[in-house]
């Protein structure tokens, strides 16, 4: 996920009243969407709006649900690139107390220049497969910009008055066997390979 580091939730399905269907066989954002996600329409307005008529060359989608006593709460998101920029799109439902149901859902949709990406990591686990073939059991991607997230200061033993610790903006990205499968890694790395062919050099 580009926004959560973590992932200690649930990829449900019918019993949440999600779409159960995997993402990856489909080539098109629609269809994808439409598959996988509990408010495809919502997101394919928030990227649209941005997109314009630009095609897109590549896009991972991702969905976390929990579990509460309360019913299940969705936290939807999409990064899309058109070859230019890299658009990020992500949802959640949110609490709130006057509207009908209680929640509402949060959406919000980020363009990045391609311009701006500084660093393109991608992290693969290799493993064997019940037959004994080589096969992929996860991929990480992390795509960092210019833009400081966070400053903290250093001790002055590590660098003396007034040093600090910068640490820059970062999208993280992953799937895995459990999360997602193997469609999922493949259409993952794919688009970790792009962003990396098309970030441009010379910065």
């Amino acid at each position: 996920m580009f926004s959560r580091v973590t992932k200690g939730h649930e990829d449900a399905g019918p019993a949440s009243g999600l779409p159960a269907g995997d993402w990856s066989p489909y080539g098109r954002l629609g269809d994808a969407t439409r598959a996988y996600f509990l408010h495809p329409d919502v997101a394919l307005a928030a990227i649209g709006g941005v997109l314009g008529r630009r095609r897109i060359r590549g896009f991972t989608l991702e969905r976390v649900v929990d579990l509460t006593e309360s019913g299940a709460s969705v936290w939807q998101e999409a990064a899309v690139c058109d070859g230019r920029r890299l658009i990020l799109w992500h949802s959640e439902e949110v609490a709130d107390p006057g509207a009908p149901g209680g929640t509402v859902l949060d959406s919000s949709v980020q363009v990045l220049p391609l311009s701006e990406v500084r660093h393109v990591g991608m992290r693969t686990l290799v493993g064997r497969d019940g037959a004994g073939s080589r096969t992929r059991r996860g991929v990480y991607v992390v795509v960092t910009t210019g833009t400081v997230q966070e400053m903290a200061a250093l001790p002055p033993e590590e660098g003396g008055p007034g040093a600090a610790r910068f640490r820059p903006e970062a999208f993280r990205f992953s799937k895995s066997l459990d999360d997602g499968g193997p469609g999922q890694i493949d259409r993952l790395l794919a688009f970790g390979e792009l962003l990396g062919r098309l970030v441009p050099s010379g910065h």
